[in-house]
């Protein structure tokens, strides 16, 4: 899959997007070192912890369906800002593929390319274990 099919991939998950509470829809997609892609929306719930961002669900899909290399996420949002990955997304990236590269899109489908440890320095890994 080419960069631009994956930021499309992305930018096409936004319409499944559940947000009725903040309006920001998010959506993801994850290669695999397969080339398969997986792709996420943010699911919002009342109880605000209980919500999932579009990068985890793509990447618990992904990990539900047997794969644990990943290679590219790319992730999409409407805001004038880039769509950056949260604390928690990047930790749950971490476990499966620092190395990853993560493509960071904003409102006009402008991106930013990151390796995720550039987004996480020092996340905690297995080596910590």
């Amino acid at each position: 899959m080419t960069q631009r099919e994956l930021v499309q991939k992305a930018l096409d998950m936004r319409r499944y997007s559940y947000a009725p509470y903040s309006g920001f829809r998010v959506g993801a997609a994850l290669e695999c070192a397969d080339g398969t892609v997986f792709g996420g929306c943010n699911v919002e719930n009342a109880a605000y912890g209980s919500s999932i961002c579009a990068e985890r669900t793509a990447l618990v899909k992904a990990v539900s369906e047997g794969h644990r290399r990943f290679v590219r996420l790319a992730v999409a949002g409407d805001s004038a800002d880039y769509c950056w990955p949260c604390g928690s997304c990047r930790q749950v990236m971490m476990e499966f593929a620092p190395e990853m590269e993560v493509i960071c899109l904003n409102g006009r489908g402008q991106a930013k390319s990151f390796r995720l440890r550039e987004l996480l320095p020092y996340g905690f890994d297995q080596s910590w274990l």
